[in-house]
């Protein structure tokens, strides 16, 4: 199959709403398929993470155990946490960042809507508790924040 022919095959592709195209000519195939890579389209919401506080019965077991003087971020909703933006930019915050209350923490995809998880806390970032492009479920701490 001619090169030109192949060419002249991407530019239609690309200038319509297919997603992929199939050409056969005699022995010879060319299979072209629109990548969408990086460049996803999103109108991220955003959500305020509430703070999640463990029953009274196990306030008291907890404070026992050890001094715990930090803040946990949780996921409000299962889906897909996701650090950045996008793929390759830096995340939103990272261990040993000071971060304000109302600060965009991380990304959570729930239903193909990119939801934007915002702090309730100020203080310094002391862990990390999900990967990224991993599933998070309800509840699951994202980070723990200092007081």
């Amino acid at each position: 199959m001619d090169i030109r022919k192949v060419k002249k095959l991407i530019e239609m592709l690309e200038n319509s709403n297919l997603e992929e195209i199939e050409i056969q000519e005699g022995e010879e195939s060319v299979r072209l398929v629109k990548s969408h890579g990086s460049q996803q389209n999103y109108q991220p919401q955003s959500i305020v993470v509430p703070q999640v506080s463990p029953p009274e019965e196990y306030a008291e077991e907890v404070t026992s155990k050890e001094e715990v003087d930090t803040n946990s971020i949780n996921s409000p909703m299962v889906g897909t946490f996701y650090a950045s933006a996008s793929p390759g930019a830096k995340p939103f915050i990272s261990v040993g960042d000071v971060i304000s209350e109302g600060d965009v923490v991380c990304i959570v995809e729930a239903m193909k809507m990119m939801n934007e998880i915002k702090s309730e806390f100020s203080g310094t970032v002391l862990s990390v508790n999900a990967e990224n492009s991993e599933p998070v479920e309800y509840g699951q701490s994202l980070f723990e924040i200092s007081k």
